[in-house]
């Protein structure tokens, strides 16, 4: 079972020169992500002048997190597995796949990268404020819940299909590919809803710099609920402990 091999790790991880590549990575990739799909909703809010959601940008924000995403898995993957999320590092972790001490690593670098990006997109739009996620209109706290909790689900479970699973194959481009698109045609089905972050630190950035919390922990828990049931059901249907084998240093 997945939770058997949950390891803690060492206190020299946090200064270990691999690890902190790794770290540096997801950083760096947060960053790219973040910009370009929030700067791409700023960028619609300024030609429409603040004007109302459209289906128009909701199809602006999918394909624009779905290239994004797919760029930011690609650059980070041979150097912390292009996680480009903590929901998906928490997955990988309750997995047996990564040690705590490294995820916090990978946590810290991930807020950061989102918060650097956006306190940049402020500044280069001359004060435009980032746009945190919010509920719509008749969506409950709950409801938004259990849609973070399905789309992360699918998220990560697309994440140990092409990229965990030791049966997978050499997938090249696949695994990246896979997870922006998954994550872009969930935009469609719950960016009208709660915004579909599916990401804590895609939400964390917009809700620090516009100092903006309103059911923020929603996509804080609904997320890690998500990444853990995916984790703990692909490993034990489809990989089990026969089957695992421990990864590279440079993967997950």
């Amino acid at each position: 079972m997945a939770v058997y091999r949950i390891a803690i790790g060492s206190p020299r991880e946090a200064s270990n020169p691999a690890a902190i590549k790794a770290a540096v990575a997801e950083f760096f990739s947060m960053l790219i992500f973040v910009f370009a799909g929030q700067g791409s909703g700023m960028a619609y809010s300024k030609l429409t002048g603040n004007g109302p959601a459209t289906p128009d940008g909701l199809v602006l924000a999918s394909l624009s997190h779905a290239f994004g995403l797919f760029v930011a898995v690609s650059v980070g993957a041979n150097i912390s597995g292009g996680h480009v999320n903590p929901a998906v590092t928490f997955g990988a972790f309750i997995g047996g796949n990564i040690t705590l001490l490294k995820s916090i690593l990978y946590w810290i670098a991930q807020l950061l990268g989102s918060v650097v990006a956006c306190f940049l997109l402020n500044y280069t739009t001359g004060g435009m404020e980032t746009t945190g996620f919010s509920l719509s209109s008749g969506v409950s706290v709950w409801n938004a819940l259990v849609f973070e909790i399905v789309m992360t689900f699918g998220l990560v479970y697309t994440v140990y299909a092409t990229a965990v699973d030791p049966k997978r194959g050499n997938v090249g481009v696949v695994a990246p590919l896979a997870i922006g698109l998954v994550v872009g045609a969930n935009i469609l089905v719950g960016g009208a809803f709660d915004g579909a972050s599916m990401n804590p630190a895609v939400s964390f950035g917009p809700a620090l710099v516009s100092w903006s919390w309103t059911h923020h922990w929603v996509y804080w828990f609904g997320p890690f609920i998500g990444s853990a049931a995916a984790a703990i059901l692909y490993d034990n249907i489809f990989i089990g402990d026969d089957g695992h084998e421990p990864l590279a240093s440079s993967d997950f």
